[in-house]
């Protein structure tokens, strides 16, 4: 553990010498003078007069070596179909989209917005904005009109890419119509929109405005488009990110210093080499499918899995079926998915041959200990929990293998990442706190490479939203509640907003989460503060079942529950006790796997849940509703 410790400290007692030595991992067509700008915290430069392009680091920088071998391997079990891209096959299509995009007028700084599915000509649309220089912002195929108008409209692009539809678990998902009606309520309507059409859905087209995917590649066939070389600082893409008012939030992010910290993660965090095949099982409409599904292993060397379907279909191991077939070193999946195959045969966890599979990653919602226990006993292989945001671009807390092997805690996401100079403050004094002692979870600025460098078009609003709510301190806050042990491991305990009030009595609904989590019939649930007349607030606890005949009758459900009370009650003390259990087959989430909770608590207290435009399963906040009755 010493040698991680001095590690991340020198990141931060040295960060010139540090940085300068890991810039030396990918091609600068320009060498930087100044590894870093922090003359106007909080924002920071990193890398500055240093010349770059991500397309070339994770693309034509490869091709001489590793021409042949397979870059981008699709597989969809939503069609049924699966193509392995070589990696000049990879240059190619990414040449000959740019050369579509560059047509349209596309070029240095313009923006050009995704609305995709899984696709390889998204990955391909995204390459291609970074070889021109534009920014792209992708957006999760399928979102809602007004939402989506509402990022058109903030990020202005010149053209949008998108589809006539998507799939999830065979159902279709007509993207064209909530693209056109998104389209007839924007101020700043693009001029052109490029389709792919997958005779998925019908797909009108609008003359003059609406371009055939198909027909562009096969005009722009062989074209061959030059690297613009880019200012480190300059922007490569918007994520729009979910934020307290009705603007949209658009985390923006850098070129050299994402970069950088990718190409650094691959070695240090995934104990990854070029030639490894890494599958990521994320949605590239949200930050891990960015980093780790397209940029940073093309960046590293390695093949890349891009995956259209869900974790049961056709059956609860197909995860293991692709990483018996294609080799895979890596596999990096969210607690969501694991949860779900909790509510599969446990024998589907050994029918493949995992042997090429080093570790299993973990992230986008606090990983429990009971689940993380399940699946490392099933799989018989590393379990490592990893904890960071959209904002941050790349983990901020995790096991580093690639710098030292050290012990993981289940519940758990280790220790700091190299770079984020973070800490537990005081949300009432902003001081530092010492071992078990609950604050926010805050990081000393300057952000490291890779991190955010602004809100889009709103630095004031960076600086107010993240730098502002730790009193006497210019701290980022994450807005999340941590704790460290005596031995230095970290522990997430829920978002700041997530604490209930219980007759005076301050809750996490993490930590109430944990303990139903830990009884043998669950297999996740979520806690919600629901407002109360006598109490204030009380908490309603909603769970899902690993076997939902242990609660098919009134009585064997309130003998589950009561059972249930009863962990929590010696877990946690009786003023935790949740004032119901309710079973349901399904929670309300996003398709990144983020459970509902405002929409539940809405629910709950009889008041419309508002925007669902990110729900996978409306039919879920249904049982919600359903299970109050």
């Amino acid at each position: 553990m010493q040698k991680t410790r001095d590690f991340h400290l020198r990141s931060i007692d040295d960060r010139d010498t540090f940085w300068r030595a890991e810039a030396e991992r990918i091609h600068w067509e320009t060498p930087f003078e100044q590894v870093l700008d922090f003359s106007r915290p909080p924002f920071a430069r990193w890398f500055v007069g240093g010349q770059t392009n991500l397309c070339y680091n994770a693309v034509d920088r490869w091709v001489p070596q590793q021409g042949d071998q397979p870059a981008l391997i699709w597989v969809s079990t939503e069609v049924d179909k699966e193509v392995v891209y070589t990696r000049r096959q990879l240059y190619d299509e990414v040449n000959a989209v740019a050369s579509m995009l560059r047509e349209q007028g596309v070029g240095r700084g313009d923006r050009v917005l995704l609305y995709m599915p899984m696709v390889p000509e998204a990955v391909f649309t995204m390459l291609a904005c970074a070889r021109l220089g534009a920014v792209h912002s992708v957006v999760f195929g399928g979102f809602a009109s007004v939402n989506l108008a509402q990022r058109i409209d903030d990020a202005t692009p010149k053209v949008i890419v998108s589809s006539d539809a998507g799939s999830r678990a065979g159902k279709v998902v007509p993207y064209k119509p909530l693209l056109d009606k998104a389209l007839s309520l924007c101020a700043h309507p693009p001029g052109s929109v490029i389709v792919l059409d997958r005779g998925l859905a019908p797909c009108e087209r609008q003359p003059g405005r609406d371009l055939d995917y198909a027909d562009l590649r096969q005009r722009h066939e062989g074209s061959q488009v030059p690297v613009q070389w880019l200012e480190s600082s300059e922007p490569s893409y918007i994520l729009y990110t979910s934020g307290t008012t009705g603007k949209p939030k658009g985390v923006q992010r850098d070129v050299g210093g994402y970069a950088v910290a990718l190409a650094s993660s691959m070695e240090y965090l995934f104990d990854g080499k070029p030639g490894d095949t890494y599958f990521c099982t994320s949605d590239i409409g949200c930050v891990v499918g960015h980093s780790y599904i397209v940029y940073g292993p093309l960046i590293g060397g390695q093949a890349t899995i891009l995956y259209e379907g869900t974790p049961v279909r056709p059956d609860g191991a197909i995860l293991w079926s692709l990483v018996e077939r294609f080799g895979v070193n890596t596999l990096f999946s969210a607690p969501t998915a694991v949860r779900v195959l909790k509510r599969q045969a446990p024998e589907l966890l050994s029918r493949h041959d995992l042997s090429s599979l080093r570790a299993v990653y973990l992230a986008g919602e606090p990983l429990d200990e009971p689940t993380a226990q399940w699946i490392s006993q099933g799989l018989g292989k590393p379990i490592i929990d990893n904890y960071w945001q959209t904002e941050s671009g790349w983990p901020i807390l995790s096991a580093q293998p690639g710098v030292e092997r050290v012990p993981t805690r289940f519940g758990s996401p280790s220790f700091p990442v190299y770079g984020f100079d973070a800490r537990i403050v005081s949300e009432r004094t902003g001081e530092d706190l010492g071992p078990g002692e609950k604050g926010v979870v805050a990081l000393a600025p300057p952000l490291p490479p890779g991190a955010m460098s602004t809100i889009w078009g709103d630095d004031e609003r960076f600086v107010q939203t993240y730098f502002t709510s730790i009193p006497g301190r210019q701290l980022y806050s994450t807005f999340d509640w941590g704790r460290v042990d005596e031995d230095g491991y970290w522990f997430i305990l829920g978002r700041t907003d997530d604490v209930i009030n219980v007759a005076g009595h301050r809750l996490g609904t993490r930590e109430i989460e944990e303990s139903i989590n830990s009884h043998t019939a669950i297999a996740e649930c979520a806690v919600v503060g629901v407002a109360d007349a006598l109490k204030g607030q009380v908490a309603m606890a909603f769970a899902v079942l690993k076997n939902p005949e242990s609660a098919e009758s009134p009585e064997r459900a309130r003998t589950l529950e009561g059972d249930i009370m009863r962990v929590v009650e010696d877990q946690l003390g009786a003023v935790a006790r949740p004032a119901r259990i309710r079973f349901v087959s399904a929670l309300p989430k996003t398709r990144s796997g983020k459970v509902l909770r405002r929409a539940i608590v809405a629910v709950c207290e009889g008041r419309d849940p508002g925007d669902l435009t990110t729900i996978e399963d409306p039919s879920s906040l249904e049982q919600i509703k359903d299970s109050l009755q």
